[in-house]
């Protein structure tokens, strides 16, 4: 996990002097990632019966895959 989450959590309020500050900051931003990125991996893609939506498609599953492990590694939290 980042810096930048300790700096989003006390813009939020969050008192970073208490001993289990590190491991609950830590989980809650676990936990706020991995919602996102099931919502990323589920993502339903209405495609017609064409070539190039199927294209479409593709490209854009590409995509999301590439923003999903983008938000992973920006907030340093493992799969």
């Amino acid at each position: 996990m980042n810096e930048r989450i300790y700096e989003l959590a006390e813009q939020a309020g969050w008192d970073n002097h208490h001993s289990k500050f590190d491991t609950r900051i830590k989980k809650f931003a676990e936990l706020i990632v991995a919602e996102c990125i099931v919502k990323i991996e589920t993502y339903q893609i209405p495609v017609g019966n064409s070539a190039a939506g199927e294209m479409a498609c593709e490209l854009t599953y590409s995509a999301l895959k590439e923003i999903r492990d983008e938000i992973r590694e920006h907030f340093e939290v493992e799969k």
